[in-house]
């Protein structure tokens, strides 16, 4: 029988020494991968019920859930705006400007309406928004409705008959949705903006109407209609993920942190996912 090689001996002593032996690091994976399963079906679930709520019950309590969603967009949206326009303006002078610059060094003018396209409209502009979404309200909503859970306001509103995913969950999944479409097409406005400005601080020979026109001829009806059902998208998976994390069982003060990080990572893989589906939308159209 050959004998162990030294370098599968020094992995082995390695993975010992901090405590990872081959076995349990195996353990630990599985255990993981189970959970994220588990987690994964559950929001799937969540999702449909919030969504079977929305078809079904259109209209109900209307003149109790639409102050709530009018809560919820400014929330997420109107108190985030100068944010997002300052990351939009710091963008714009750090990156874009330079990419314009760079286009023109190379002599690729012609190309700057694609390339910001591509890269702001297409790509920056929805994540952009969708982080700060998730960061600055997203993380609250965890808070928030996993201390109503314990605190017992979810069975509350159960006994007296109101539907708590109607009442708690649809106002944040209809305002995050349009809270984070309007927030991205602002950050595109404004990136699109300053990184301009900064182009031309540096002597860039692109005239305004030059570089607008060239954006606006790369600009299809398919970015349109693919750039909101992103940017909502995102909006709808910040809302389902955070209020299943905050409502999925009652939060004590040592779990509020693990929860929201979960509740990050989460939303994370769930961008990750939808984007690579709409490039596969742009490149199939392409």
């Amino acid at each position: 029988m050959a004998e162990p090689s030294t370098s599968s001996l020094s992995v082995a002593r390695l993975l010992r020494t901090f405590g990872f032996a081959p076995r349990s690091y195996i353990v630990a994976v599985g255990g993981w991968l189970l959970r994220a399963i588990a987690t994964g079906r559950g929001l799937v679930a969540f999702g449909l019920i919030s969504l079977g709520v929305m078809v079904t019950r259109p209209t109900a309590s209307s003149a109790v859930v639409r102050p709530l969603i009018g809560e919820q967009i400014a929330r997420a949206g109107l108190r985030l705006l100068p944010m997002v326009l300052f990351l939009a303006a710091a963008l714009g002078f750090a990156v874009i400007g330079q990419m314009v610059a760079l286009l023109r060094q190379v002599g690729a003018q012609d190309l700057v309406g694609t390339v910001m396209v591509a890269a702001v409209v297409r790509e920056l502009g929805p994540l952009v928004a969708a982080f700060v979404v998730l960061l600055r309200v997203g993380t609250g909503t965890v808070i928030e409705l996993g201390s109503a859970r314990a605190l017992g306001e979810v069975e509350a509103l159960e006994a007296l008959g109101v539907d708590p995913v109607h009442y708690l969950v649809v106002p944040r999944v209809i305002g995050m949705a349009v809270a984070t479409l309007a927030l991205t097409v602002y950050f595109i406005l404004a990136t699109l903006c300053s990184g301009y400005l900064f182009a031309f601080l540096q002597d860039v020979p692109l005239t305004p109407g030059e570089y607008f026109r060239q954006i606006a001829l790369a600009l299809t009806w398919l970015d349109f209609v693919l750039l909101a059902l992103k940017a909502a998208g995102f909006g709808v998976i910040i809302a389902v993920v955070t209020c299943y994390q905050g409502l999925a069982y009652p939060l004590q003060l040592s779990d509020v942190s693990p929860t929201t990080t979960v509740a990050v990572v989460a939303s994370t893989i769930a961008f990750v996912v939808l984007d690579a589906l709409f490039i596969v939308m742009y490149l199939l159209a392409g």
